[in-house]
């Protein structure tokens, strides 16, 4: 049976070994010295943290300390990982005020959110007037979610109107099916050792267009207010600026 990785262990190879080039992480670079300015909050950075200008300030913000971390993922205790200024669910942001920061940075982050749009619906929330909100999404065609089907925007409003309990164990049967490659009774057991664990998968996966689709869901159908001040497309992820409009 192959060994499942926790879902923080999956997104750190992804993020650090695998798919960040140097190419990409001067990209990032350059498009947060151009927008990124004030104080704000970066969510799920473990070690690779984005680089900003140095007259901007960053909090750091997980659902788990750097200890717990380390605790819960043993392969993990090698790794620089940054301690959180913040221990909070980075989908949700409650202890974060509204209209308190002016940028949000998300990289690699998005598609681990059961509830994408409210995630996102929240990320805005805490952000001034022409705040910015950094997100960096994996191009699925790219990654080892190249075989799963892309996440249709009917899912993704049944997801944030009912809740994403109701696609909890479809998603990671599909994980199990498209990315650890598992059949019969191997691939029960890693289902409910997923289900069990609440491993942080990839619960959502989209290519450029699909991407866009649900951006312009936010303004066209929920209302929040915001332009995208930017689209950057590097190979294997896009970069979205949106900028809070009042």
């Amino acid at each position: 049976m192959k060994r499942l990785l926790p879902g923080s262990l999956v997104r750190l190879i992804y993020k650090g070994r695998r798919f960040i080039s140097p190419a990409a992480i001067l990209d990032r670079r350059l498009i947060a010295y151009r927008f990124i300015r004030g104080e704000g909050i970066e969510i799920g950075a473990l070690h690779l943290p984005l680089e900003v200008p140095r007259s901007a300030r960053v909090k750091y913000v997980d659902r788990l300390s750097v200890a717990d971390l380390r605790k819960q993922y043993p392969e993990l205790s090698s790794l620089p990982l940054l301690e959180p200024d913040i221990i909070d669910d980075g989908t949700r942001l409650d202890t974060v005020a509204d209209g308190s920061q002016d940028f949000v940075i998300a990289n690699h982050f998005i598609e681990h959110a059961p509830d994408p749009l409210g995630a996102l619906s929240n990320m805005l929330r805490v952000l001034r007037k022409d705040g910015v909100l950094f997100l960096a999404i994996p191009d699925k065609r790219f990654s080892f979610d190249v075989d799963r089907p892309v996440t249709s925007l009917e899912h993704l409003i049944k997801d944030h109107a009912e809740g994403p309990e109701w696609s909890r164990r479809d998603h990671y049967k599909e994980w199990v099916q498209f990315v650890d490659k598992l059949e019969g009774a191997d691939a029960e057991k890693q289902l409910a050792a997923l289900l069990e664990s609440d491993y942080s998968i990839h619960f959502h996966v989209w290519s450029p267009i699909e991407m866009f689709e649900m951006i312009t869901l936010l303004k066209k159908e929920m209302g929040l207010q915001f332009d995208i001040a930017l689209f950057y497309q590097h190979f294997d992820e896009c970069i979205f600026i949106l900028r809070k409009a009042a």
